[in-house]
């Protein structure tokens, strides 16, 4: 009787292990220094989605494109604004770029689910996170942003 039921658990949790919305694909990442490299030899399209207060508050990477999350969303798509600022090209290279990488793991589900097939998120963002100490602290080229 216990083997039917350890044969039962096993394969239950095979099936839940191979079910798509139970694993966790977020994606490729890049490192700040990576991405950086990658932009300033013309690889990569860096997007910064943060809000105007906080390209205010901590300056903006030179040459990143700045599309606000928030206000993209309710000037009629996100991912619309983005293909515009491609030229419609859904596989040119983009590295995410936010605070600390929380909506730029969103925003690069998001792109991938409307076509994006190169999406890198920089997790660490622009103060750090769990994954690396950011785009500032590792003295990364920033400008002010006052009129943003």
């Amino acid at each position: 009787m216990l083997v039917p039921r350890l044969a039962v658990a096993a394969i239950a949790a095979l099936m839940l292990l191979s079910t798509p919305a139970c694993s966790r694909n977020d994606g490729p990442t890049l490192s700040a220094p990576d991405a950086y490299g990658q932009a300033r030899a013309g690889r990569l399209t860096l997007i910064d989605v943060r809000r105007p207060d906080e390209w205010r508050k901590t300056g903006v990477v030179p040459g990143a494109l700045r599309i606000s999350l928030a206000a993209a969303q309710r000037e009629g798509g996100f991912a619309r604004q983005v293909a515009a600022e491609l030229g419609g090209d859904k596989h040119a290279p983009i590295g995410l770029l936010c605070r600390a990488g929380n909506r730029t793991t969103h925003v690069q589900r998001m792109l991938r689910e409307a076509g994006f097939t190169r999406v890198y998120n920089i997790k660490e963002g622009m103060t750090g996170s769990s994954a690396g100490p950011g785009w500032i602290a590792r003295g990364l080229p920033v400008q002010a942003c006052p009129r943003c």
